[in-house]
Order: C-alpha cells, then structure tokens, then sequence
C-alpha cells in the first residue's frame, strides 16, 4: 500500500510516501515560505527522487486540522486536488493525534501542544499501549490552564511537544506539578511521516472519504468570522 501523506497545518510543510509501512522519502521545511510555495514543489520532488507515479498512490493522507485556518486550506485543497486527479480517496487525520505519534511507544503522557493565540492551545492527552495510540483526552481548542489542570489531575509523568511550547514554557514551568519533559528537536513538530502513520491504520478500518467530501476540522471559528460576529452584535 502507498500512501501520500500531507502535513501543512502550522508553520511547518512537509510531505511523505508511505510504502508498505516505510517512510519512502520526507520532505519538511520550517523556514519562511508559504505553503503555497512549498507543498506541491516538494511532493514533485519525492515522486521524482522515488521514481514513483502519482498513480501508483492508493490514497492521499492530511492533517485534517485543528491548526492554521490558511494552512489547513492549502493542504486540503492539495490533498483534494491530488486525490481527485487520481481517483483515490482522502484520509482525514487529527492533525494533534498525529503529533503524539512523533513519541511512538512512549508509555508516559503525551501532549502536544499547539498555539492556537488568544492564551489558548490545540492540545490533547495521549499515550501508548503497546504499539496502538491510546486518546486520553480527544484534541480540543482551550485555554492553556484548563490542559494544565488536567494534566495535573492525571499526575503522572509528561512529555510535551509542538510550537505552543516555547509560548507556554514559563506557565507549564510554574503551574505542572508532575515531573515533566520536553520533546527533543526532530520529534517536536509536525511530521508528514506520522500523519501517514496513523493514515494507514485508519484505511484498513475504512475512515476515509472522497476528494469532493473532504472538509477540514477548524474546531473553532476564525478571527474573520469573530470579527464580523462582534460587529453583528454591537449593530444590534
């Protein structure tokens, strides 16, 4: 089985082929460019280093969110598109349940945390048994003293990871009582590989969809439609 798997929302882009439970080739950049100018030059580039067709994809795998508004629309619309041209399906993949596959076997909590502004965070509590992922805590927007609450309520030991890190390591430092860790670099970002990890388990249960069916899972509205909520509110 091949899949393509797409990794776009947040800051980072990366893009992976998954064959046969292998990481073919792993494309990541975090640097300055858009995703609009990143996703589809560094899929072109790992059909070319691979030799692979894009026909031979049985499915095209994405963070389906929570993230960035602008980056979970351009991966969708990648995936959608690609999918489409192909005729093969999309599988939506919580963009939060595949960061925690980044600490695959660890047997501690797992909690990934995005920024998702405002003092909030796109988290989740996870850990593993054996080689299966287990969802202590389904991915949420929230603030973040709510997920500290939480985690000191389980009380036990802790890793976190993601970009919501360094925004809220004087927080965790001050308010998590359990002994406590940090993801090394390599394994505290998005990563197209685990996405499509997840993605493969998720088609042989048959959670996936058509191109034209796909929709992301934003979790909370945007800052443009809050605005224009606000100012609905304040004509009234």
């Amino acid at each position: 089985m091949k899949i393509l798997a797409i990794e776009s929302s947040s800051l980072v882009a990366s893009c992976a082929l998954i064959t046969d439970g292998s990481v073919a080739a792993e494309y990541t950049v975090c640097h300055k460019k858009t995703h609009s100018q990143t996703l589809m030059p560094m899929i072109a580039e790992i059909f070319k280093m691979t030799e692979y067709e894009p026909s031979d994809i049985d499915a095209v795998a994405v963070a389906s969110g929570p993230g960035s508004f602008t980056g979970l629309r351009i991966g969708g619309a990648a995936a959608k598109g690609f999918a489409e041209a192909i005729d093969k399906p999309v599988i939506p993949v919580p963009t939060v349940d595949a960061m925690a596959m980044n600490l695959f076997g660890c047997r501690d909590l797992i909690v990934p945390m995005m920024d998702a502004r405002r003092e909030e965070t796109y988290s989740g509590i996870y850990t593993f048994e054996g080689d299966r992922l287990k969802i202590l805590v389904p991915q949420n927007a929230g603030p973040v003293t709510k997920l500290m609450e939480k985690v000191n309520d389980l009380g036990q030991r802790v890793f976190f990871l993601g970009d919501g890190v360094p925004v809220f390591k004087e927080k965790l430092e001050d308010g998590i009582k359990c002994e406590h860790y940090y993801a090394a670099p390599g394994l505290n970002r998005q990563r197209a590989a685990c996405v499509g990890a997840l993605a493969q388990g998720f088609f042989e249960e048959g959670r996936y969809v058509s191109a034209g069916d796909f929709k992301p899972e934003y979790l909370r509205v945007s800052q443009a439609e809050r605005e224009a909520a606000n100012k609905a509110n304040d004509s009234l």
